[in-house]
């Protein structure tokens, strides 16, 4: 299908693609839910999936938990680079936290082929030793998860807030729903899909709206 090249300015294409994914919304008949409609729409527009307007699930309040958690400091931990990368570093210091991934660290990868575990396991172990608040967005590994979810359960720490998008086939489905099913304040996708660059996403959604005051 042919489609005519919209001449758009550089600055204005993000505002462009969310007045697209809005009008595609109304077009399906989705009416998002107003105080979550910008992070589900900013999940949409890094994929270019709208199944994000089914599929994110969010426990009672974590929106402005989350918006706390930053103004008080916390630092967010990921279990990939890539994620890592992508978190808007800059508006996030500006309340004083730090993005940290454990994943290349060599301690890390050692423990874990001792104990014959991932080092996405290790790694939320590392980062729970951490000093005050953390956020943990998960985005590649379903391990990064049920290690949370381990140690909540054997009474040694719980987590601030999770956001749980680990993407592919193995254990993914079952580790979201065990965030989901204990009291860990959390923002899952149900389902195989997810990903590194949703879960900066969802992280940067938060930040850009605390930037504009509007949480």
């Amino acid at each position: 299908m042919n489609r005519d090249i919209e001449n758009i300015k550089p600055a204005d294409i993000e505002a462009r693609s969310f007045e697209i994914i809005t009008e595609e919304l109304t077009k399906q008949g989705i009416i998002l839910p107003e105080d979550k409609a910008f992070l589900i729409k900013r999940a949409i527009h890094t994929t270019a999936d709208f199944d994000y307007a089914h599929t994110l699930c969010f426990s009672e309040g974590v929106i402005p938990r989350m918006a706390e958690l930053i103004r008080s400091g916390a630092d967010i931990v990921t279990d990939t680079n890539m994620a890592l990368t992508g978190i808007n570093k800059s508006v996030l210091s500006s309340y004083g936290g730090n993005v940290y991934c454990y994943m290349a660290d060599e301690q890390v990868a050692d423990k874990a082929r001792e104990r014959g575990v991932t080092r996405a396991y290790v790694s939320m172990e590392k980062a729970s030793e951490l000093p005050g608040p953390k956020i943990y967005a998960v985005g590649n590994a379903p391990t990064a998860l049920i290690a949370l979810k381990t140690m909540y359960d054997q009474g040694t720490y719980k987590p601030d807030l999770v956001i749980g998008v680990p993407v592919g086939f193995v254990n993914v489905e079952a580790a979201k729903e065990l965030i989901m099913q204990s009291d860990i304040p959390y923002i899952i996708n149900r389902g195989r899909k997810g990903g590194s660059t949703v879960a900066a996403a969802i992280c940067n959604a938060v930040l850009y709206e605390m930037k504009r005051g509007n949480i």
